[in-house]
């Protein structure tokens, strides 16, 4: 075992800088879900003007799963050169995906070369956007407020992805009755192209202000910890993945998060695509995805601030939130097969099962994470983490990738989301939770 960190050597001591720290980081979540999540919602409009095909739509959203290649640098990066300096590169990969996208090129081949370019270095920001929450809830919160900071870091790139279906909807309008560049006036094409671009530039120089903060102030760590386990000895990056490893508990609820979750952000990826079938348009898909994840981000902050408040009851927390995962997911996936099962397709059945099952889904994630880090604790929380969510984009990459091949019909993407918060529910209520940070931080420092 190797010594991460000093030991404390004066009391824990909390600054009020945190919440300045938690909300340029909580901004760097939100974009770049806001990026990833830019072209599935108006994926008629984007193929009516760049000429995309249903592949390259696909081909879009997986390039976030794909980003997630090089986690295990970003874990190690985490660890051995802190949070600022992660955040800074994390935030370069950001200002160059949100520059490329904007490069002015006439020839439409060339422009979605630099669109998917763009959007696969912002997939490159994901490892850190996604899992440095604990890791920097550890590093500047108290025991008290770790599960809601955890919770907001976590919820904002989240929030980012459900901006998008507000934002591109809203902003582009979609061609008449799904019609595509063929049947479209050059005037109206042009119309919606300069939507499009206004959008891409407008977040660009968001990325850009950003990234100016992140320069400007973002500190790797506190002068005092806030805490005994912000302070104590941690494990080598070497001896934290053998560890996670050979522990079968935390690969249990590993694979509880991972395969529900992967599956739910591919599934939530072509959402727009899923509900064209049934003559669902973009705007309302716009808004069915976004109330989904905005419910989601505020249970699973209520739900964060809750579980500080009464410590000790992370799984029965998890327990609740997939019991009603599995019945929205059940629902929505019977409700396409009404002539066998007579349940309603309607607009409210629509929204009702789709927003719940968003609002579940998403709000169980800081949850998991804090499960994660108390299971195999004193493994660092950043290594934890993006171990966890890698496995998550793993499964995520997977469904993209036999979407691929099975474009013409989605309802299987259905069943499968349905089938993996089952099986998530099976492993949560078959996993012994332990809290071996908790207990060091309640008990040692008394």
């Amino acid at each position: 075992m190797e010594e991460r960190r000093p030991l404390l050597a004066r009391s824990p001591r909390v600054f009020g800088r945190r919440w300045l720290v938690l909300i340029v980081f909580s901004c760097l979540g939100f974009l770049q879900g806001l990026v990833w999540n830019s072209w599935g919602p108006i994926q008629v409009s984007a193929r009516a003007v760049y000429g995309f095909s249903p592949l390259d739509i696909a081909l879009l959203v997986l390039w976030g799963p794909i980003g997630f290649l090089p986690c295990f640098f970003f874990m190690w990066m985490m660890d051995k050169k802190g949070l600022r300096v992660t955040v800074l590169l994390t935030m370069a990969f950001m200002v160059v995906g949100g520059g490329l996208r904007c490069v002015p090129v006439s020839d439409l081949s060339l422009r979605r070369r630099l669109i998917h370019a763009g959007q696969l270095m912002n997939g490159f920001a994901g490892p850190t956007a996604m899992n440095a929450g604990p890791f920097l809830s550890t590093t500047w919160f108290p025991p008290d407020e770790r599960a809601t900071a955890t919770a907001i870091a976590s919820m904002l790139n989240y929030l980012g992805g459900a901006g998008a279906f507000l934002i591109g909807p809203l902003v582009v309008p979609a061609p008449p009755n799904g019609t595509f560049s063929g049947l479209l006036s050059t005037d109206y094409i042009g119309s919606i192209k300069d939507r499009i671009e206004a959008v891409l530039y407008a977040e660009f120089g968001i990325i850009a202000l950003v990234f100016v903060a992140v320069v400007a102030y973002f500190p790797a760590r506190p002068p005092v910890p806030p805490s005994i386990a912000a302070a104590s000895r941690r494990l080598s990056y070497r001896s934290s993945i053998c560890k996670l490893l050979s522990n079968v508990r935390f690969l249990m609820i590993a694979l509880a998060y991972a395969i529900p979750l992967g599956f739910y952000a591919g599934w939530f990826g072509v959402f727009d695509l899923i509900l064209t079938p049934i003559h669902v348009n973009q705007v309302d898909a716009g808004w069915i995805g976004f109330w989904s994840t905005v419910g989601g981000c505020v249970v699973g902050i209520a739900v964060g601030r809750f579980a500080d408040s009464f410590r000790g009851i992370l799984k029965p927390i998890l327990v609740l939130l997939f019991s009603g995962a599995t019945l929205m997911a059940t629902w929505f996936t019977l409700s396409f097969l009404g002539n066998i099962t007579h349940l309603p397709l309607t607009t409210a059945t629509l929204y009702t099962s789709c927003i719940l099952l968003g609002v579940f889904i998403n709000s169980s994630v800081p949850i998991f994470f804090e499960m994660f880090v108390e299971t195999v604790y004193p493994v660092p929380e950043g290594i934890t983490c993006g171990f966890v969510t890698f496995l998550s984009n793993v499964f995520a990459g997977v469904l993209l990738v036999f979407l691929t091949f099975y474009h013409t019909d989605f309802s299987w993407l259905n069943w499968c989301l349905t089938g993996s918060c089952l099986l998530s529910l099976f492993l949560i209520l078959c996993f012994r939770e332990s809290y071996d940070r908790l207990y060091l931080d309640v008990f040692i420092s008394v």
